[in-house]
């Protein structure tokens, strides 16, 4: 099946790998494959993992490796990382694992980047053993690891495999930052919109106004991220989304925990102040949650506004077959 588009827009998916309360890894990484299944027939154009470390709830820590998994359980959706957070890896080592990934999974790996580190400080200098590594360095990074794919790379060291591959580059982010990075080196740029909404208009007007053609990339291109809860009920797609907003009130707590079910009584678990955060994430373009008819105005509104190239959607949901419905309500959208 061809990737089908919503108003002329390619459509992917965001997949966290959630761990459930009361579950494990293994069991979200069946669930992951489900997912990534259940979309490329639905026609979705790509599917992506995200690192993040130090998260109960979270089960894509080993970003390359559960790709590698992920594309080796499906025929032709693309997969890759939304993304590798490259200050916290050596990226003679990334090119390596993904020149492994498109000599196993040609024409189906990409590789976005980001530049935060997926996590809180001590975890960070668990994973580098030094701080001096920081997104200030991103820029020198990418150029790095750009070299390392070219047919003919400066310096001594090679990547084996990885040289004079075609491995798509994206950057990602929550600010302008990588926005008129991605803009000066000519590459596509992918806004994370779904939590950082108050700056997508702004770092798209930074990517479209700064970009210059490049070998990899003509025109810009930009992917926008956005958080759907679809259910054949309002009622229900709101109580479903109650765990996505556990995941992030958590989080602001400084407590992550595991990926939590829905909740029937929000004053008995949150306070006065969180319900009201959560009533204006349901009204806000960041978080679409309703009825396919309320998705698809929803939806329809937010590509019209940041006239994105593609959308990429994060379903953060408790229950897998909530979780698939969801995402099979967006897919019968598509043309």
């Amino acid at each position: 099946m061809a990737n089908k588009k919503f108003e002329n827009i390619p459509l992917g998916v965001l997949d966290l790998a959630p761990i459930n309360k009361g579950s494990d890894a293994a069991q979200s990484f069946k669930n992951s494959v489900r997912l990534a299944q259940h979309v490329e027939e639905l026609g979705f154009s790509r599917l992506w993992l995200a690192e993040h470390h130090n998260m109960p709830g979270i089960g894509s820590s080993a970003t390359s490796v559960l790709i590698g998994h992920i594309a080796g359980q499906t025929e032709r959706i693309r997969v890759g990382s939304g993304g590798v957070m490259l200050p916290n890896h050596a990226p003679l080592v990334i090119a390596e694992q993904f020149g492994t990934l498109e000599s196993l999974y040609p024409g189906r790996i990409d590789l976005g980047l980001g530049r935060a580190p997926g996590s809180d400080q001590a975890t960070a200098y668990a994973l580098r053993r030094t701080l001096h590594s920081s997104g200030d360095e991103f820029p020198q990074q990418v150029e790095e690891l750009q070299n390392y794919f070219s047919e003919n790379p400066k310096g001594s060291v090679r990547a084996f495999p990885g040289t004079g591959l075609d491995v798509p580059l994206w950057l990602l982010g929550s600010s302008g930052f990588s926005a008129q990075l991605a803009a000066i080196k000519g590459l596509p740029f992918s806004f994370a919109s779904h939590f950082a909404p108050d700056y997508t208009m702004q770092a798209l007007q930074l990517y479209h106004q700064n970009f210059k053609p490049s070998a990899a990339l003509k025109e810009p291109y930009a992917m926008v991220g956005v958080n759907v809860i679809a259910a054949d009920t309002q009622e229900r797609a709101e109580w479903l989304a109650t765990s996505s907003q556990q995941q992030m009130f958590a989080l602001m707590r400084g407590m992550p925990t595991h990926f939590q079910p829905p909740i029937d009584d929000l004053e008995a678990v949150w306070s006065p102040r969180e319900i009201s955060i959560f009533k204006e994430k349901l009204a806000s373009e960041s978080m679409i949650v309703g009825t396919p008819d309320v998705v698809r105005e929803k939806l329809r509104n937010f590509i019209l506004k940041t006239r994105a190239n593609e959308v990429i959607v994060n379903s953060q949901i408790f229950h897998l077959e909530d979780r698939l419905r969801s995402y099979s309500i967006v897919g019968d959208m598509m043309d």
